[in-house]
This record gives C-alpha cells, sequence and structure tokens, in this order.
C-alpha cells in the first residue's frame, strides 16, 4: 500500500541566524520541493513560509522556527510531503512506490527479482534487481521497461547480456 507521505528530504544545517534552514532535496529538483505550503516533519505538519533553491538544495523558513537555535534543533531531521497534492506525468513513478516491485522478464514471463534500489545518475534512472543470488542493473528507459503497474505490484523489462553483475 502506498504511503500518504512521501520522504522528501533531509535538513542538513541551518543558514544565517534567521532561522533559515538548508535541506538537501531527495527530488527531482529543489524547485519541486520549493512548491509546497507545507512539509511533515516527524509526522507534524509544518507550514513553509518561505522557500528557495540555492545550489542543489532547498533554503526554507519554517513556521514555528524563529531564530538559528530552534533551526539547529531540526539538523537531521527527514522532511516529508503529501503526495495526495502531486499530478506525475504519465508514465512517472515516485521512487518510493518502485521499491519492492517485483520484476518479470517481458521475454520468458519469469519474475527475475524485486527492486531493491533505484539509482539517481543524470543520464537516466537504474533499476537494481536484486534476485536468487543475481543482482540485475536495468536502465529505466524504453528500450529496457515493457510496462509498469505499481498497483499491482510489477514491472516487466527486456533483458539483455551483460545486465546481470
Amino acid at each position: 500500500m502506498k504511503s500518504q507521505f512521501l520522504e522528501a528530504g533531509q535538513i542538513v544545517n541551518t543558514h544565517g541566524i534567521q532561522g533559515e534552514v538548508k535541506i538537501v532535496p531527495w527530488c527531482d529538483s529543489p524547485e519541486f520541493l520549493c512548491g509546497f505550503d507545507t512539509f511533515y516533519i516527524d509526522g507534524a505538519p509544518v507550514k513553509v513560509r518561505a522557500a528557495r533553491a540555492h545550489k542543489g538544495n532547498v533554503l526554507a523558513r519554517l513556521e514555528g522556527v524563529e531564530d538559528v537555535n530552534a533551526a539547529m534543533r531540526l539538523k537531521s531531521k527527514i522532511v516529508e510531503i503529501d503526495r495526495s497534492g502531486i499530478v506525475l506525468p504519465e508514465g512517472r513513478h515516485f521512487i518510493a512506490d518502485l521499491i519492492g516491485l517485483t520484476v518479470i522478464d517481458d521475454d520468458t514471463g519469469a519474475s527475475i527479482g524485486v527492486i531493491a534500489e533505484v539509482l539517481t545518475p543524470p543520464a537516466h534512472e537504474v533499476y537494481v534487481v536484486k534476485g536468487e543470488g543475481k543482482t540485475y542493473m536495468i536502465p529505466a528507459v524504453d528500450a529496457f521497461l515493457r510496462g509498469t503497474n505499481v498497483d499491482e505490484g510489477w514491472v516487466r523489462v527486456h533483458l539483455i547480456e551483460g545486465m546481470e553483475g
């Protein structure tokens, strides 16, 4: 079952003395994270008073965080967002929803394992699939992906030699 909240970043430091926090985003871009008016920290909603992208990170002013001391208490906290307000483009999925999906070889119909990790290098995502004694690295591009159904729990792929690691 999909969780209502998605981990979207981590507060790694303070910024200045006015209580801003520096967040390393775990989503597509810092600008995406800046678009939210509420973050969830330790399960509680926290209103975002202002947020801006800065050098690949997000600098945010949060309600109730008025000075550097209050901001310092949030260091290392995970920032979550509510998925209900997000509409993804066709064919895009949250990484959190892909982890654990069964991966099926489209040519044979056999299960080769489950997605254990999704790597996000600059070119495209790569699915790390763990099977019985085998690990596969599958680029998340049309040449290899044949279908994804998060609700039913599967991804169909076209395998080629060399994907097995």
